[in-house]
């Protein structure tokens, strides 16, 4: 629906009379301060600056175009309202940060605006209690490097961003701003969908973050909680659904990890002694690793999550364990599809303790390029090889001392969507087994194991 609402929108421009943004200029100066203006059907061209407190609405289709030359539309006075526009053609200028829409006051109101070919979409500086609602942000066809961000806050406190639909951007990033509500908004085709650098006390409730490199990155951000998101098929460079750098106190519910290369990645977060990060009834499938987290990384506790067909179901970057971190809360732990364990009492909680032993795993950790024989009969014989020689057997990576029998009832809405591809692993088995031998042989080797023991890996 609403990449049709862009094509009517381009359409529109193509087929409208012309004229100077100045006659909407001219409107503004001769109407009273908080009064509301109807702006024909039309393309204005040129840059367009409100400097009165107003609400411009478009009557029908209204089109201002900064042909490509600076910031399309500068909201200069506070309380601003613009709704129902299309703006295209800023400038692209790094140094000068073209915008289509940049706001430098406060309690704004940008909604329902198509924003295309911008370098940067929407622009809040020291705007504070602004709105931004229902608008479709379309970045500049430029290398992913040369992006500008699809919506921006620096220094703008207490505002709403709601049901936004943003692509082909850098991020929608929130720097020093506080006490914000960021709903419903959809992100796609960028860098990082949700991107939140030394700002705090925000909730993030439905948002979509799907084929960017990272759905939610939080840095130096403390008091975030995350609700009802879904993250899938993030798998740029770092690929992570949720990242977490040096935050303390956030608090993680009722989202779906889907298919991204990591689901969740903790760098030091918490960072302060007396903070902790709480996971609780997350849905962690089909990633390459659920959940992965620097050695350090303490005082995070996990309850009720299902962690589902991920290829690693939790990991470390580099060597080291998880367990300065709780896998259980109150006798709740997580479930596992890995798990092999028993409920003899039918209490829906294991009777066996779940704790992943890889060898497989262990190897990836210090050398990432193994991934290529993930599923490989090389990783399966690797596997074999550790569960028959016990002194190959690396140190679980986790202990869940309560894990769930049965999948707990998660109630996240989603659209399931993915691509599955396959490898002719008949044509590579020999090829991979003999890979496997090797490594395996080395690996005794190195921990100095008795001759026979590597014979018998191999």
């Amino acid at each position: 629906m609403r990449t049709a609402i862009v094509a009517m929108a381009l359409l529109a421009a193509t087929t409208l009379g012309q004229q100077p943004v100045s006659v909407i200029e001219q409107r503004i100066d001769r109407t009273q301060p908080g009064s509301t203006l109807a702006i024909e059907a039309g393309v204005y061209e040129g840059n367009l600056q409100i400097r009165k407190p107003v609400t411009l609405v478009a009557q029908g289709d209204v089109v201002i175009d900064g042909l490509g030359k600076g910031t399309v539309v500068d909201v200069l006075a506070e309380g601003v309202t613009l709704k129902g526009f299309t703006i295209r053609a800023s400038g692209d200028s790094v140094t000068g940060e073209d915008a289509g829409v940049r706001v430098l006051a406060g309690r704004a109101i940008i909604e329902a605006n198509i924003i295309l070919d911008a370098l940067f979409g929407i622009d809040l500086r020291e705007s504070p209690r602004s709105t931004i609602r229902g608008n479709t942000v379309v970045g500049k066809d430029l290398e992913a490097e040369r992006r500008g961000d699809g919506i921006r806050l620096w220094w703008s406190h207490d505002a709403v961003i709601e049901d936004n639909i943003v692509r082909n951007s850098r991020d929608m990033v929130f720097w020093y701003s506080q006490n914000l509500c960021i709903d419903r908004n959809r992100v796609s085709e960028s860098r990082y969908g949700l991107h939140f650098m030394y700002s705090h006390d925000t909730t993030l409730r439905e948002n979509d973050l799907e084929g960017n490199s990272v759905g939610v990155y939080l840095m130096y951000s403390n008091s975030i909680t995350l609700v009802g998101n879904r993250m899938r098929n993030n798998r740029g460079p770092s690929g992570y659904g949720i990242g977490l750098k040096d935050c303390d106190d956030i608090a993680i519910s009722g989202n779906a990890l889907l298919a991204n290369r990591v689901g969740v990645y903790i760098d030091n977060s918490p960072s302060s002694m007396d903070s902790t990060g709480i996971f609780q009834g997350n849905i962690f499938a089909y990633n390459e690793i659920g959940v992965l987290a620097t050695p350090n990384t303490h005082d995070n506790v996990f309850t009720g999550n299902a962690f589902i067909e991920n290829e690693e179901p939790a990991a470390t970057h580099g060597r080291g364990e998880l367990h300065r971190n709780a896998f259980a809360l109150d006798g709740v732990g997580n479930y596992w599809s890995q798990y092999a364990g028993f409920d003899l009492d039918g209490d829906g909680i294991g009777d066996v303790a779940f704790e992943p032993r890889s060898l497989f795993g262990q190897m990836l950790a210090s050398e990432p390029n193994l991934r290529l024989f993930v599923h490989s009969p090389a990783q399966r014989a690797i596997e074999f090889t550790a569960r028959a020689l016990p002194e190959l057997r690396p140190r679980p990576v986790l202990v869940d001392p309560a894990p769930l029998a049965r999948p707990p009832v998660i109630e996240v809405a989603f659209k399931g969507q993915g691509v599955v591809g396959s490898i002719p692993m008949a044509l590579l088995a020999m090829g991979l087994l003999a890979s496997s031998a090797l490594v395996v042989v080395f690996l005794a080797r190195e921990r100095g194991l008795d001759s026979r023991i590597a014979r018998g890996a191999t």
